[in-house]
């Protein structure tokens, strides 16, 4: 604490650690664990209904390692991977890592517009995908692109005659040239492509290395206090770091279990793998842990093996956080903030703080970070207790948007702190609160949506003559979607259902807009600039959102 009438504290904080950074790349990594705890179980996949040890998963993915590099994958080829949670997207994750192909996410619920876009902006050579997941026909929506996108060579779908070539043509290979390959790898070396909606109307995509994520997932896993007895319930997605990074290379960079317990969120099929495979910790967005305890059985099922986990992704509600500690048993669970530009985290609450502390902020610095809060306008870094933008520096700073210099030179400034956009609040003992947006950025359930995207969108429909998209208070989601649209003269009334019917199959259900309000004009200000602030009040009003409002945050 200040001392009284000396100057208050910047709002500035460095994380000191014991534990130095990995310099090793996540094949080598791997390789040592591996070595370490061979025989101890390493992946479930409960839907599956298989499991592999440590060398049993070492196993499979050299195979597939061995098979890409007959397939022609080079060091520096972007494959993509376009699949739900499972076991062939762990071994996809490892054995690009291994030989240096960079794994670019696509996320499941994209359509053709958005996969064209990221087959293309990436130039992916080869893309591995699941044919199909509930109502998405993959092999036809890459079908109807394949010919637009002059980059992609394979396209290896998971359990096909070619997937099953390429790894048992790995199975059967000399493993010289992967020893070799791996040997001519970099930690700084790029290794990974994710999608970031962005605020142009198309995702950038952030570039991530060995060395950004495999550093994460190590001090993510640090401060979970995992060990190899752990074992990690994984429902957040893999295309996303909290499932890829947070889940599976904080697992085994310390010898710890990924257990699947379903290809896509199912809280019943959650709960049932906590208690099946005894796990010790349990991840989720506010959603997925709000489902779980609302399951009519949840008290049937045995959680005592719970221990921690991670609450991440958007907006913990304080009282969610209270029934996690209490009605889970998870006394050691953490709350986590980041971005996927920083690998992801840049704080991370502690297991010994305070339950006040836990349930009620986004912790303190990681490891090896900085933290900066700073006035918009001036740059300048503000006292402690004075809200302002959140900046992270350090390793895990992204290397940029993947071609895109003038959007990376946008995010990430001269002396390489990466602009969250985020406003934020440090106290004096360095906890923070993150308290709003800058950016108009949408976080719906964990997904972060830029309104500009959707915006851009609706400008194709024939009706719409202006359009803006807002983000509402919602109690499930913590934000819903609205748009506010101007139709064009002697257009017929545009409702939310019928929006919806323009919108489905075109844009991932989740940048679908809830809620329609037609008008004349938009609130604007006295230069001509869009309020949505103000639009957000009205909203409130309108669509009578009082209580989803007040609901309280970390």
């Amino acid at each position: 604490m200040s001392n009284p009438g000396s100057p208050a504290l910047p709002s500035y904080a460095s994380g000191t650690s014991d534990a130095p950074l990995l310099g090793d790349t996540i094949g080598d990594n791997f390789d040592r664990t591996v070595a370490a705890y061979e025989d101890r179980l390493a992946l479930v996949d409960r839907a599956g209904g298989r499991r592999w040890t440590y060398r049993e998963l070492a196993a499979e993915v050299d195979a597939l390692a061995l098979g890409l590099l007959d397939l022609g994958i080079a060091k520096g080829d972007r494959v993509g991977i376009w699949a739900p949670n499972c076991a062939e997207w762990v071994f996809t994750q490892y054995a690009t890592a291994k030989i240096g192909a960079i794994l670019v996410n696509i996320n499941p619920a994209y359509r053709v517009h958005e996969l064209e876009y990221v087959l293309g902006q990436a130039g992916i050579r080869t893309l591995v995908a699941t044919p199909s997941f509930k109502t998405s026909d993959y092999a036809a929506m890459i079908a109807e692109v394949r010919p637009n996108c002059p980059a992609l060579r394979d396209v290896l779908l998971i359990g096909s005659s070619e997937w099953t070539s390429v790894v048992d043509t790995g199975r059967n290979a000399d493993r010289a040239p992967l020893a070799d390959t791996q040997s001519r790898l970099s930690a700084d070396d790029p290794i990974n492509i994710q999608y970031t909606s962005g605020t142009t109307g198309f995702p950038k995509g952030a570039t991530l290395s060995h060395h950004n994520i495999l550093n994460n997932g190590y001090f993510v896993g640090e401060l979970c206090g995992y060990t190899e007895a752990d074992k990690i319930c994984i429902p957040v997605p893999f295309y996303h770091c909290f499932g890829m990074v947070m889940g599976n290379l904080a697992a085994t960079s310390h010898g710890a279990c990924m257990v699947i317990p379903a290809p896509s969120f199912e809280p019943k099929a959650t709960l049932q793998a906590v208690q099946a495979e005894r796990c010790t910790s349990l991840y989720g967005v506010p959603t997925m842990f709000i489902a779980e305890l609302a399951e009519p059985d949840f008290d049937s099922y045995d959680l005592a093996s719970l221990r921690t986990g991670i609450m991440a992704g958007s907006p913990c509600p304080v009282e969610v956080m209270k029934q996690v500690v209490e009605r889970m048993g998870m006394t050691e669970v953490t709350i986590c903030y980041g971005m996927t530009e920083t690998s992801p985290v840049s704080t991370q609450t502690r297991a010994d703080d305070s339950l006040d502390r836990r349930v009620s902020t986004v912790g303190r610095v990681h490891p090896h970070v900085e933290i900066k809060i700073v006035d918009p306008v001036t740059g300048l870094t503000v006292p402690r207790g004075t809200p302002g933008e959140l900046c992270t520096r350090g390793y895990s700073v992204m290397l940029g948007y993947w071609e895109q210099p003038d959007k990376t030179a946008e995010a990430i400034d001269r002396a390489r702190w990466m602009h969250t956009g985020d406003l934020a609040v440090m106290d004096d003992d360095g906890y923070v609160n993150i308290t709003g947006r800058i950016k108009d950025m949408v976080i719906r359930g964990g997904e972060n949506i830029y309104p500009r995207e959707i915006e851009e969108f609706l400008y194709t429909h024939p009706d719409i003559l202006d359009a803006q998209v807002i983000g509402v208070p919602d109690e499930k989601y913590g934000e819903e979607l609205m748009a506010w649209v101007r139709l064009r003269q002697g257009a017929e009334p545009l409702t939310a259902e019928r929006l919806r019917e323009f919108c489905t199959g075109k844009l991932a259900h989740y940048k679908i807009p809830r809620y329609v309000h037609i008008v004349d004009e938009f609130p604007m200000t006295v230069t001509g600039k869009v309020r949505k602030v103000e639009m957000r009040e009205r909203a409130v009003e309108i669509l009578g959102l009082g209580d989803a409002a007040r609901a309280r945050h970390a």
